[in-house]
Parts: structure tokens; C-alpha cells; sequence
């Protein structure tokens, strides 16, 4: 999987941890009901062939 992903590395806690902020603080509070993909890039990779940063 990792080989796949155009960031080249796995995500740190520190990056999840920003987005759930984000998500749960004020520039948040008009999102709902979605999936926010965060994996590097990995999932377009599959869908769309090699993607590059």
C-alpha cells in the first residue's frame, strides 16, 4: 500500500490528529455526512493509475 501512495510514506498521528481538529472546531461546523479520505493519495492511485506529489 505504501508503495502505491504518492505521498511515499504513512501518515503520522499528528496529521490525523489535525484533521479531526479541524473537524471538530469552528471551520468544521458545516461539514456533515461525509468520508474524507486520509490516506496519501492511495485510493486515487488505484483508481487513476500512478500519481505523483
Amino acid at each position: 500500500m505504501l508503495a502505491k501512495s504518492p505521498a511515499g510514506r504513512g501518515g503520522t498521528p499528528d496529521e490525523i490528529g489535525a484533521l479531526a481538529e479541524f473537524l471538530f472546531g469552528p471551520n468544521g461546523t458545516y461539514i456533515s455526512g461525509s468520508d474524507i479520505l486520509i490516506d496519501g493519495g492511495v485510493t486515487a492511485s488505484y483508481k487513476y493509475g500512478e500519481l505523483k506529489p
